[in-house]
């Protein structure tokens, strides 16, 4: 298997529907089949009940402001939160696949051995959940890891210290590839355990100068990055180097405006789009 690991926060949008036969995915188990980080499971309990419990005490009002939502989109978050326990499940790969980033990624027409890549080394880290892998079993749900509970606090706070001890030794001597957005970089105390982390920047040329790209075109870049990362298994930078100068017609690797910190072990790289 390959040292490296590649992390991604989940999706807004959500599949609905699911397997009703499939396990139970908050029972404890033993095999990572259907739920890899079982020990969290106590933690997860606690969190769904507390939002269960909120969304029963508060009005609408106050859980439009507490999810971010209004009229039905607020409704079906609600319903699904409700739902949790008895909803149907499938796995995050297939949940999150409406999601911009997730449909970039083009799992489907993966090679197979890039589609195992991803499966047995992408890391979610989940508002609901803390810790899946692609093809953990989840329900539908709407929890998003900004979202701050009555009693838990910021949902980010709550998981940094029961996420970063497994996190950090699940990442020891690995090679990361990290494309989380800042919020779910909160919910992790890095203890840069890694032989390196990379801190993924993409970049575009607007009236001749350069600016990030934000919004869905970012989730785009990152769905298509790491298409790139599970077919090159790329755990190295002349792995990256050597795809950017021979096979890529969309992104230049800017090595100039990319930083290497010795003491973090972190790699800040800028990718242009042309």
């Amino acid at each position: 298997m390959p040292d490296l690991t590649v992390l991604l926060s989940p999706a807004d949008q959500k599949q609905p529907g699911g397997n009703p036969f499939a396990p139970d995915m908050f029972d404890y188990r033993t095999s990572g089949t259907f739920n890899y980080f079982d020990d969290l499971n106590p933690e997860r309990r606690e969190l769904i009940d507390t939002l269960q419990e909120t969304i029963e005490e508060k009005d609408e009002e106050a859980l439009a402001d507490l999810f971010g939502l209004e009229d039905y989109e607020l409704e079906e978050a609600v319903r699904v939160n409700r739902e949790i326990y008895d909803a149907p499940l499938m796995s995050a790969l297939d949940r999150y696949s409406p999601g911009v980033m997730y449909a970039a990624m083009d799992f489907a027409n993966l090679p197979t051995g890039a589609q195992r890549r991803l499966l047995e080394n992408g890391v979610i880290l989940s508002g609901l959940f803390g810790l899946l892998r692609p093809d953990d079993l989840i329900p539908n749900y709407q929890l998003g890891m900004g979202v701050t509970l009555p009693d838990i606090g910021p949902v980010a706070d709550y998981w940094r210290p029961i996420i970063s001890p497994v996190l950090n030794e699940g990442l020891e001597g690995r090679w990361v590839w990290d494309l989380l957005p800042e919020v779910h970089r909160k919910a992790w105390t890095d203890e840069h355990t890694y032989e390196a982390r990379v801190e993924v920047r993409f970049e575009r040329v607007e009236d001749g100068e350069r600016v990030p790209i934000t919004g869905e075109d970012l989730e785009v870049q990152r769905g298509q990055f790491v298409n790139v990362i599970v077919q090159e298994t790329a755990e190295e930078m002349d792995d990256l180097r050597e795809w950017a100068e021979e096979e890529s017609d969309e992104l230049a690797f800017d090595e100039e405006a990319s930083t290497y910190d010795e003491e973090t072990k972190t790699w800040t790289v800028v990718m242009v789009q042309e």
